[in-house]
């Protein structure tokens, strides 16, 4: 049964940051700015790299934490992480505060933000990342707050990672199945009427089964409205066989682009331990390809680091709750980088 991934932000975190842009950020001619307790965090080339940098990020924090320990190697290590732009995972208590907070900062950096909605009812199946919102009701509401607070900032969500595979691989019960192909469709249909919105729903990894599983569920779900498909998110297959996969999916609804979660794929999948396992904290693991619009195919409209690394999958491997940010793995990750 394909892998559960415990790729959920705290709420509390997710908040804590969004108030913190909002209180003020770099002006679009600034490369950089003074985050995480006094980390200079800089801004990589908009040509390359359209999606901004979060300079209070987990990352950010934890790179300051260590120049002031005086561990220079260390905090050289964690720069790899706190200088890329990654997924914000929206929280569910403050939708619409968190999405302006973050697209704000953005804007005023003159970058596009990249959000990761990730609270479809009955989430997880009641594992590492449990939760969403209580029904239907609530989570159209809780998308609603999420479109007022983009607005018409330029914006990429990627949308409900895992939601559609735990339909087809029987976790989530079929009585829910209905509704969650509308909430679905409804949430591709409001977010894609904004004027500089991208939408890529979730469609799985290279790992997790044959296109022929997943592609009439992504039709029935609307992806022929979205901007594409996203696949290995929260996954550590190669960008080789994220692209192959990929282009096998897109030939088959309508030759939709997509983009690869590239943040943790740089040694690909472990395939040393249990199989139902190895998508959790696996050891051994590598930064990918740095996020970018230049990549090697021109169905693949970015390489973006959707989970952010350094970010536990779940309370596996000694790791902490899912979301939790993890230290001693961030620095392999790091070390392991090419």
């Amino acid at each position: 049964m394909y892998g559960k991934r415990g790729a959920g932000a705290l709420a509390a975190v997710a908040l804590a940051g969004a108030a913190l842009l909002l209180a003020g950020c770099s002006a679009p001619e600034d490369n950089s700015k003074k985050g995480g307790g006094g980390a200079d965090i800089a801004q990589r080339p908009k040509g390359s790299d359209p999606f901004w940098v979060n300079p209070e990020g987990n990352a950010a924090e934890q790179l300051a934490t260590y120049a002031r320990a005086g561990r220079k190697d260390d905090a050289e290590q964690i720069r790899k992480i706190a200088e890329q732009p990654t997924g914000e995972w929206i929280g569910p208590e403050n939708p619409e505060a968190e999405a302006r907070g973050y697209t704000e900062a953005a804007e005023k950096a003159d970058r596009t933000a990249l959000l990761v909605l990730y609270n479809i009812p009955h989430r997880d199946c009641g594992q590492f990342s449990q939760g969403g919102a209580a029904d239907g009701d609530a989570y159209r509401a809780w998308i609603d707050g999420v479109t007022k607070g983009i607005g018409d900032r330029n914006t990429t969500v990627v949308l409900e990672p895992d939601a559609l595979l735990h339909i087809v691989d029987g976790c989530t019960p079929d009585e829910f199945h209905e509704e969650r192909y509308d909430l679905l469709k409804g949430a591709i249909a409001k977010l894609g009427a904004l004027k500089n919105t991208k939408v890529y729903l979730d469609a799985g990894n290279a790992g997790w089964g044959h296109p022929d599983q997943i592609f009439q569920p992504l039709q029935r779900a609307g992806v022929d409205r979205a901007d594409g498909f996203a696949v290995n998110v929260s996954n550590f297959y190669t960008t080789r066989d994220s692209i192959a996969y990929g282009k096998q999916l897109s030939a088959k609804v309508g030759d939709k682009h997509f983009v690869i979660d590239t943040s943790r794929n740089g040694n690909g999948p472990y395939t040393a331990g249990k199989a139902d396992e190895n998508w959790c904290n696996p050891p051994g693991r590598a930064l990918g390809e740095t996020p970018s619009t230049k990549t090697a195919d021109p169905l693949v409209d970015a390489y973006v680091w959707v989970k952010r690394p350094g970010e536990s999958d779940g309370t596996c491997k000694g790791g902490p709750k899912a979301g939790e940010w993890w230290s001693d793995y961030a620095l392999k990750l790091a070390r392991a980088s090419k």
